[in-house]
């Protein structure tokens, strides 16, 4: 059996989405709008059309092939009419340089077990294996389990990284055909929660349940977003959570907010709503590490760019030329 869908990404190489080198799947559609989304192309389920302004060489042959004349090269760059548009790919095929992208290809499962299976020598010597990302992999079910399946027929470890909120059916399914889960809380405060994703608490702390009771290992990930989710007691409580409801968390990532998203929103005519914030202090991020095992949570690790680093000073000064 094999079932389509539509995915953004196929990103080789990941150390940061579970044990090993892994293979992170990115699955178009979220149920969340999160304040803070890195990902803005995978929130909407269909497909869209973009424009790279660095690859573009002014050839104008998208432009000309376009059957909708949804496209109009301007001053300021490619006018994408997105009422007209339709998505074809017509323009994509046009483009010498890759300028101009189809973000969101269909895939069938079968089709994308074969090419996950292309890295299996890097998941048997490094016990890695495939995530299932997005956006929400468990937003588009069938096409996401049938490719766990598939995987796992050929001894691949695949992860789920889920936000979790999604029906109780749908999770279940889901937990049978998968080796480990990655789950996000964000915001322990009911009204915080659904002012910042869009969706309320009460379900994603129900799945987390659900999972705890499926005995698959976790790993807990909580975005360190400034005046959003870095206050001392929303880390205070997602730990009691999970130390009262998880207890087969393995560990509880942190991960430190930066703005290599900057980029991506602009793709889409939008503009980050955080892009004026700072990055996350070293020390706070220690700190906020500390509050959580305090609690009594042991394995707490946090990760990601901080204004204390080198790194990301430079990657600061460069990222509306890098990111996207």
């Amino acid at each position: 059996m094999t079932t389509s869908g539509i995915i953004t990404n196929i990103q080789r190489c990941s150390t940061e989405d579970g044990p090993g080198i892994r293979t992170t799947v990115f699955f178009k559609g979220c149920p969340m709008t999160c304040t803070w989304c890195h990902n803005i192309e995978t929130i909407d389920p269909n497909s869209s059309v973009v424009w790279y302004a660095v690859k573009c060489i002014g050839d104008q042959g998208c432009v000309r092939a376009c059957p909708e004349g949804a496209l109009e090269m301007t001053p300021d760059g490619l006018r994408i009419d997105r009422e007209k548009c339709v998505v074809c790919g017509t323009c994509e095929d046009a483009c010498p340089t890759g300028a101009v992208k189809v973000m969101g290809k269909v895939w069938y499962s079968h089709d994308l077990v074969q090419e996950l299976l292309r890295d299996k020598v890097f998941f048997e010597t490094s016990n890695g294996g495939v995530t299932l990302s997005g956006g929400e992999a468990t937003y588009q079910a069938k096409f996401a389990i049938e490719t766990a399946k598939g995987l796992q027929k050929e001894g691949v470890h695949v992860a789920l990284d889920t936000c979790g909120y999604c029906s109780e059916k749908v999770l279940r399914e889901f937990l049978q055909h998968v080796d480990m889960v990655l789950y996000d809380l964000k915001v322990m405060d009911p009204i915080k929660h659904k002012e910042y994703t869009g969706v309320p608490l009460e379900k994603i702390l129900t799945n987390a349940r659900i999972i705890a009771e499926s005995k698959k290992p976790v790993w807990i990930r909580t975005p360190i977003i400034p005046e959003h989710t870095d206050a001392e007691e929303n880390i205070r409580t997602i730990a009691r959570f999970i130390i009262e409801n998880i207890p087969n968390a393995e560990r509880y990532d942190l991960l430190a907010f930066n703005r290599m998203c900057i980029d991506k929103y602009a793709l889409f005519d939008l503009e980050y709503p955080l892009k004026d914030y700072d990055l996350m202090a070293e020390e706070t991020m220690d700190h906020l590490a500390q509050v959580a095992r305090d609690e009594g949570l042991s394995n707490v690790v946090w990760s990601g760019m901080t204004k204390n680093s080198k790194t990301a000073e430079r990657m600061d000064d460069q990222e509306v030329k890098t990111c996207g």
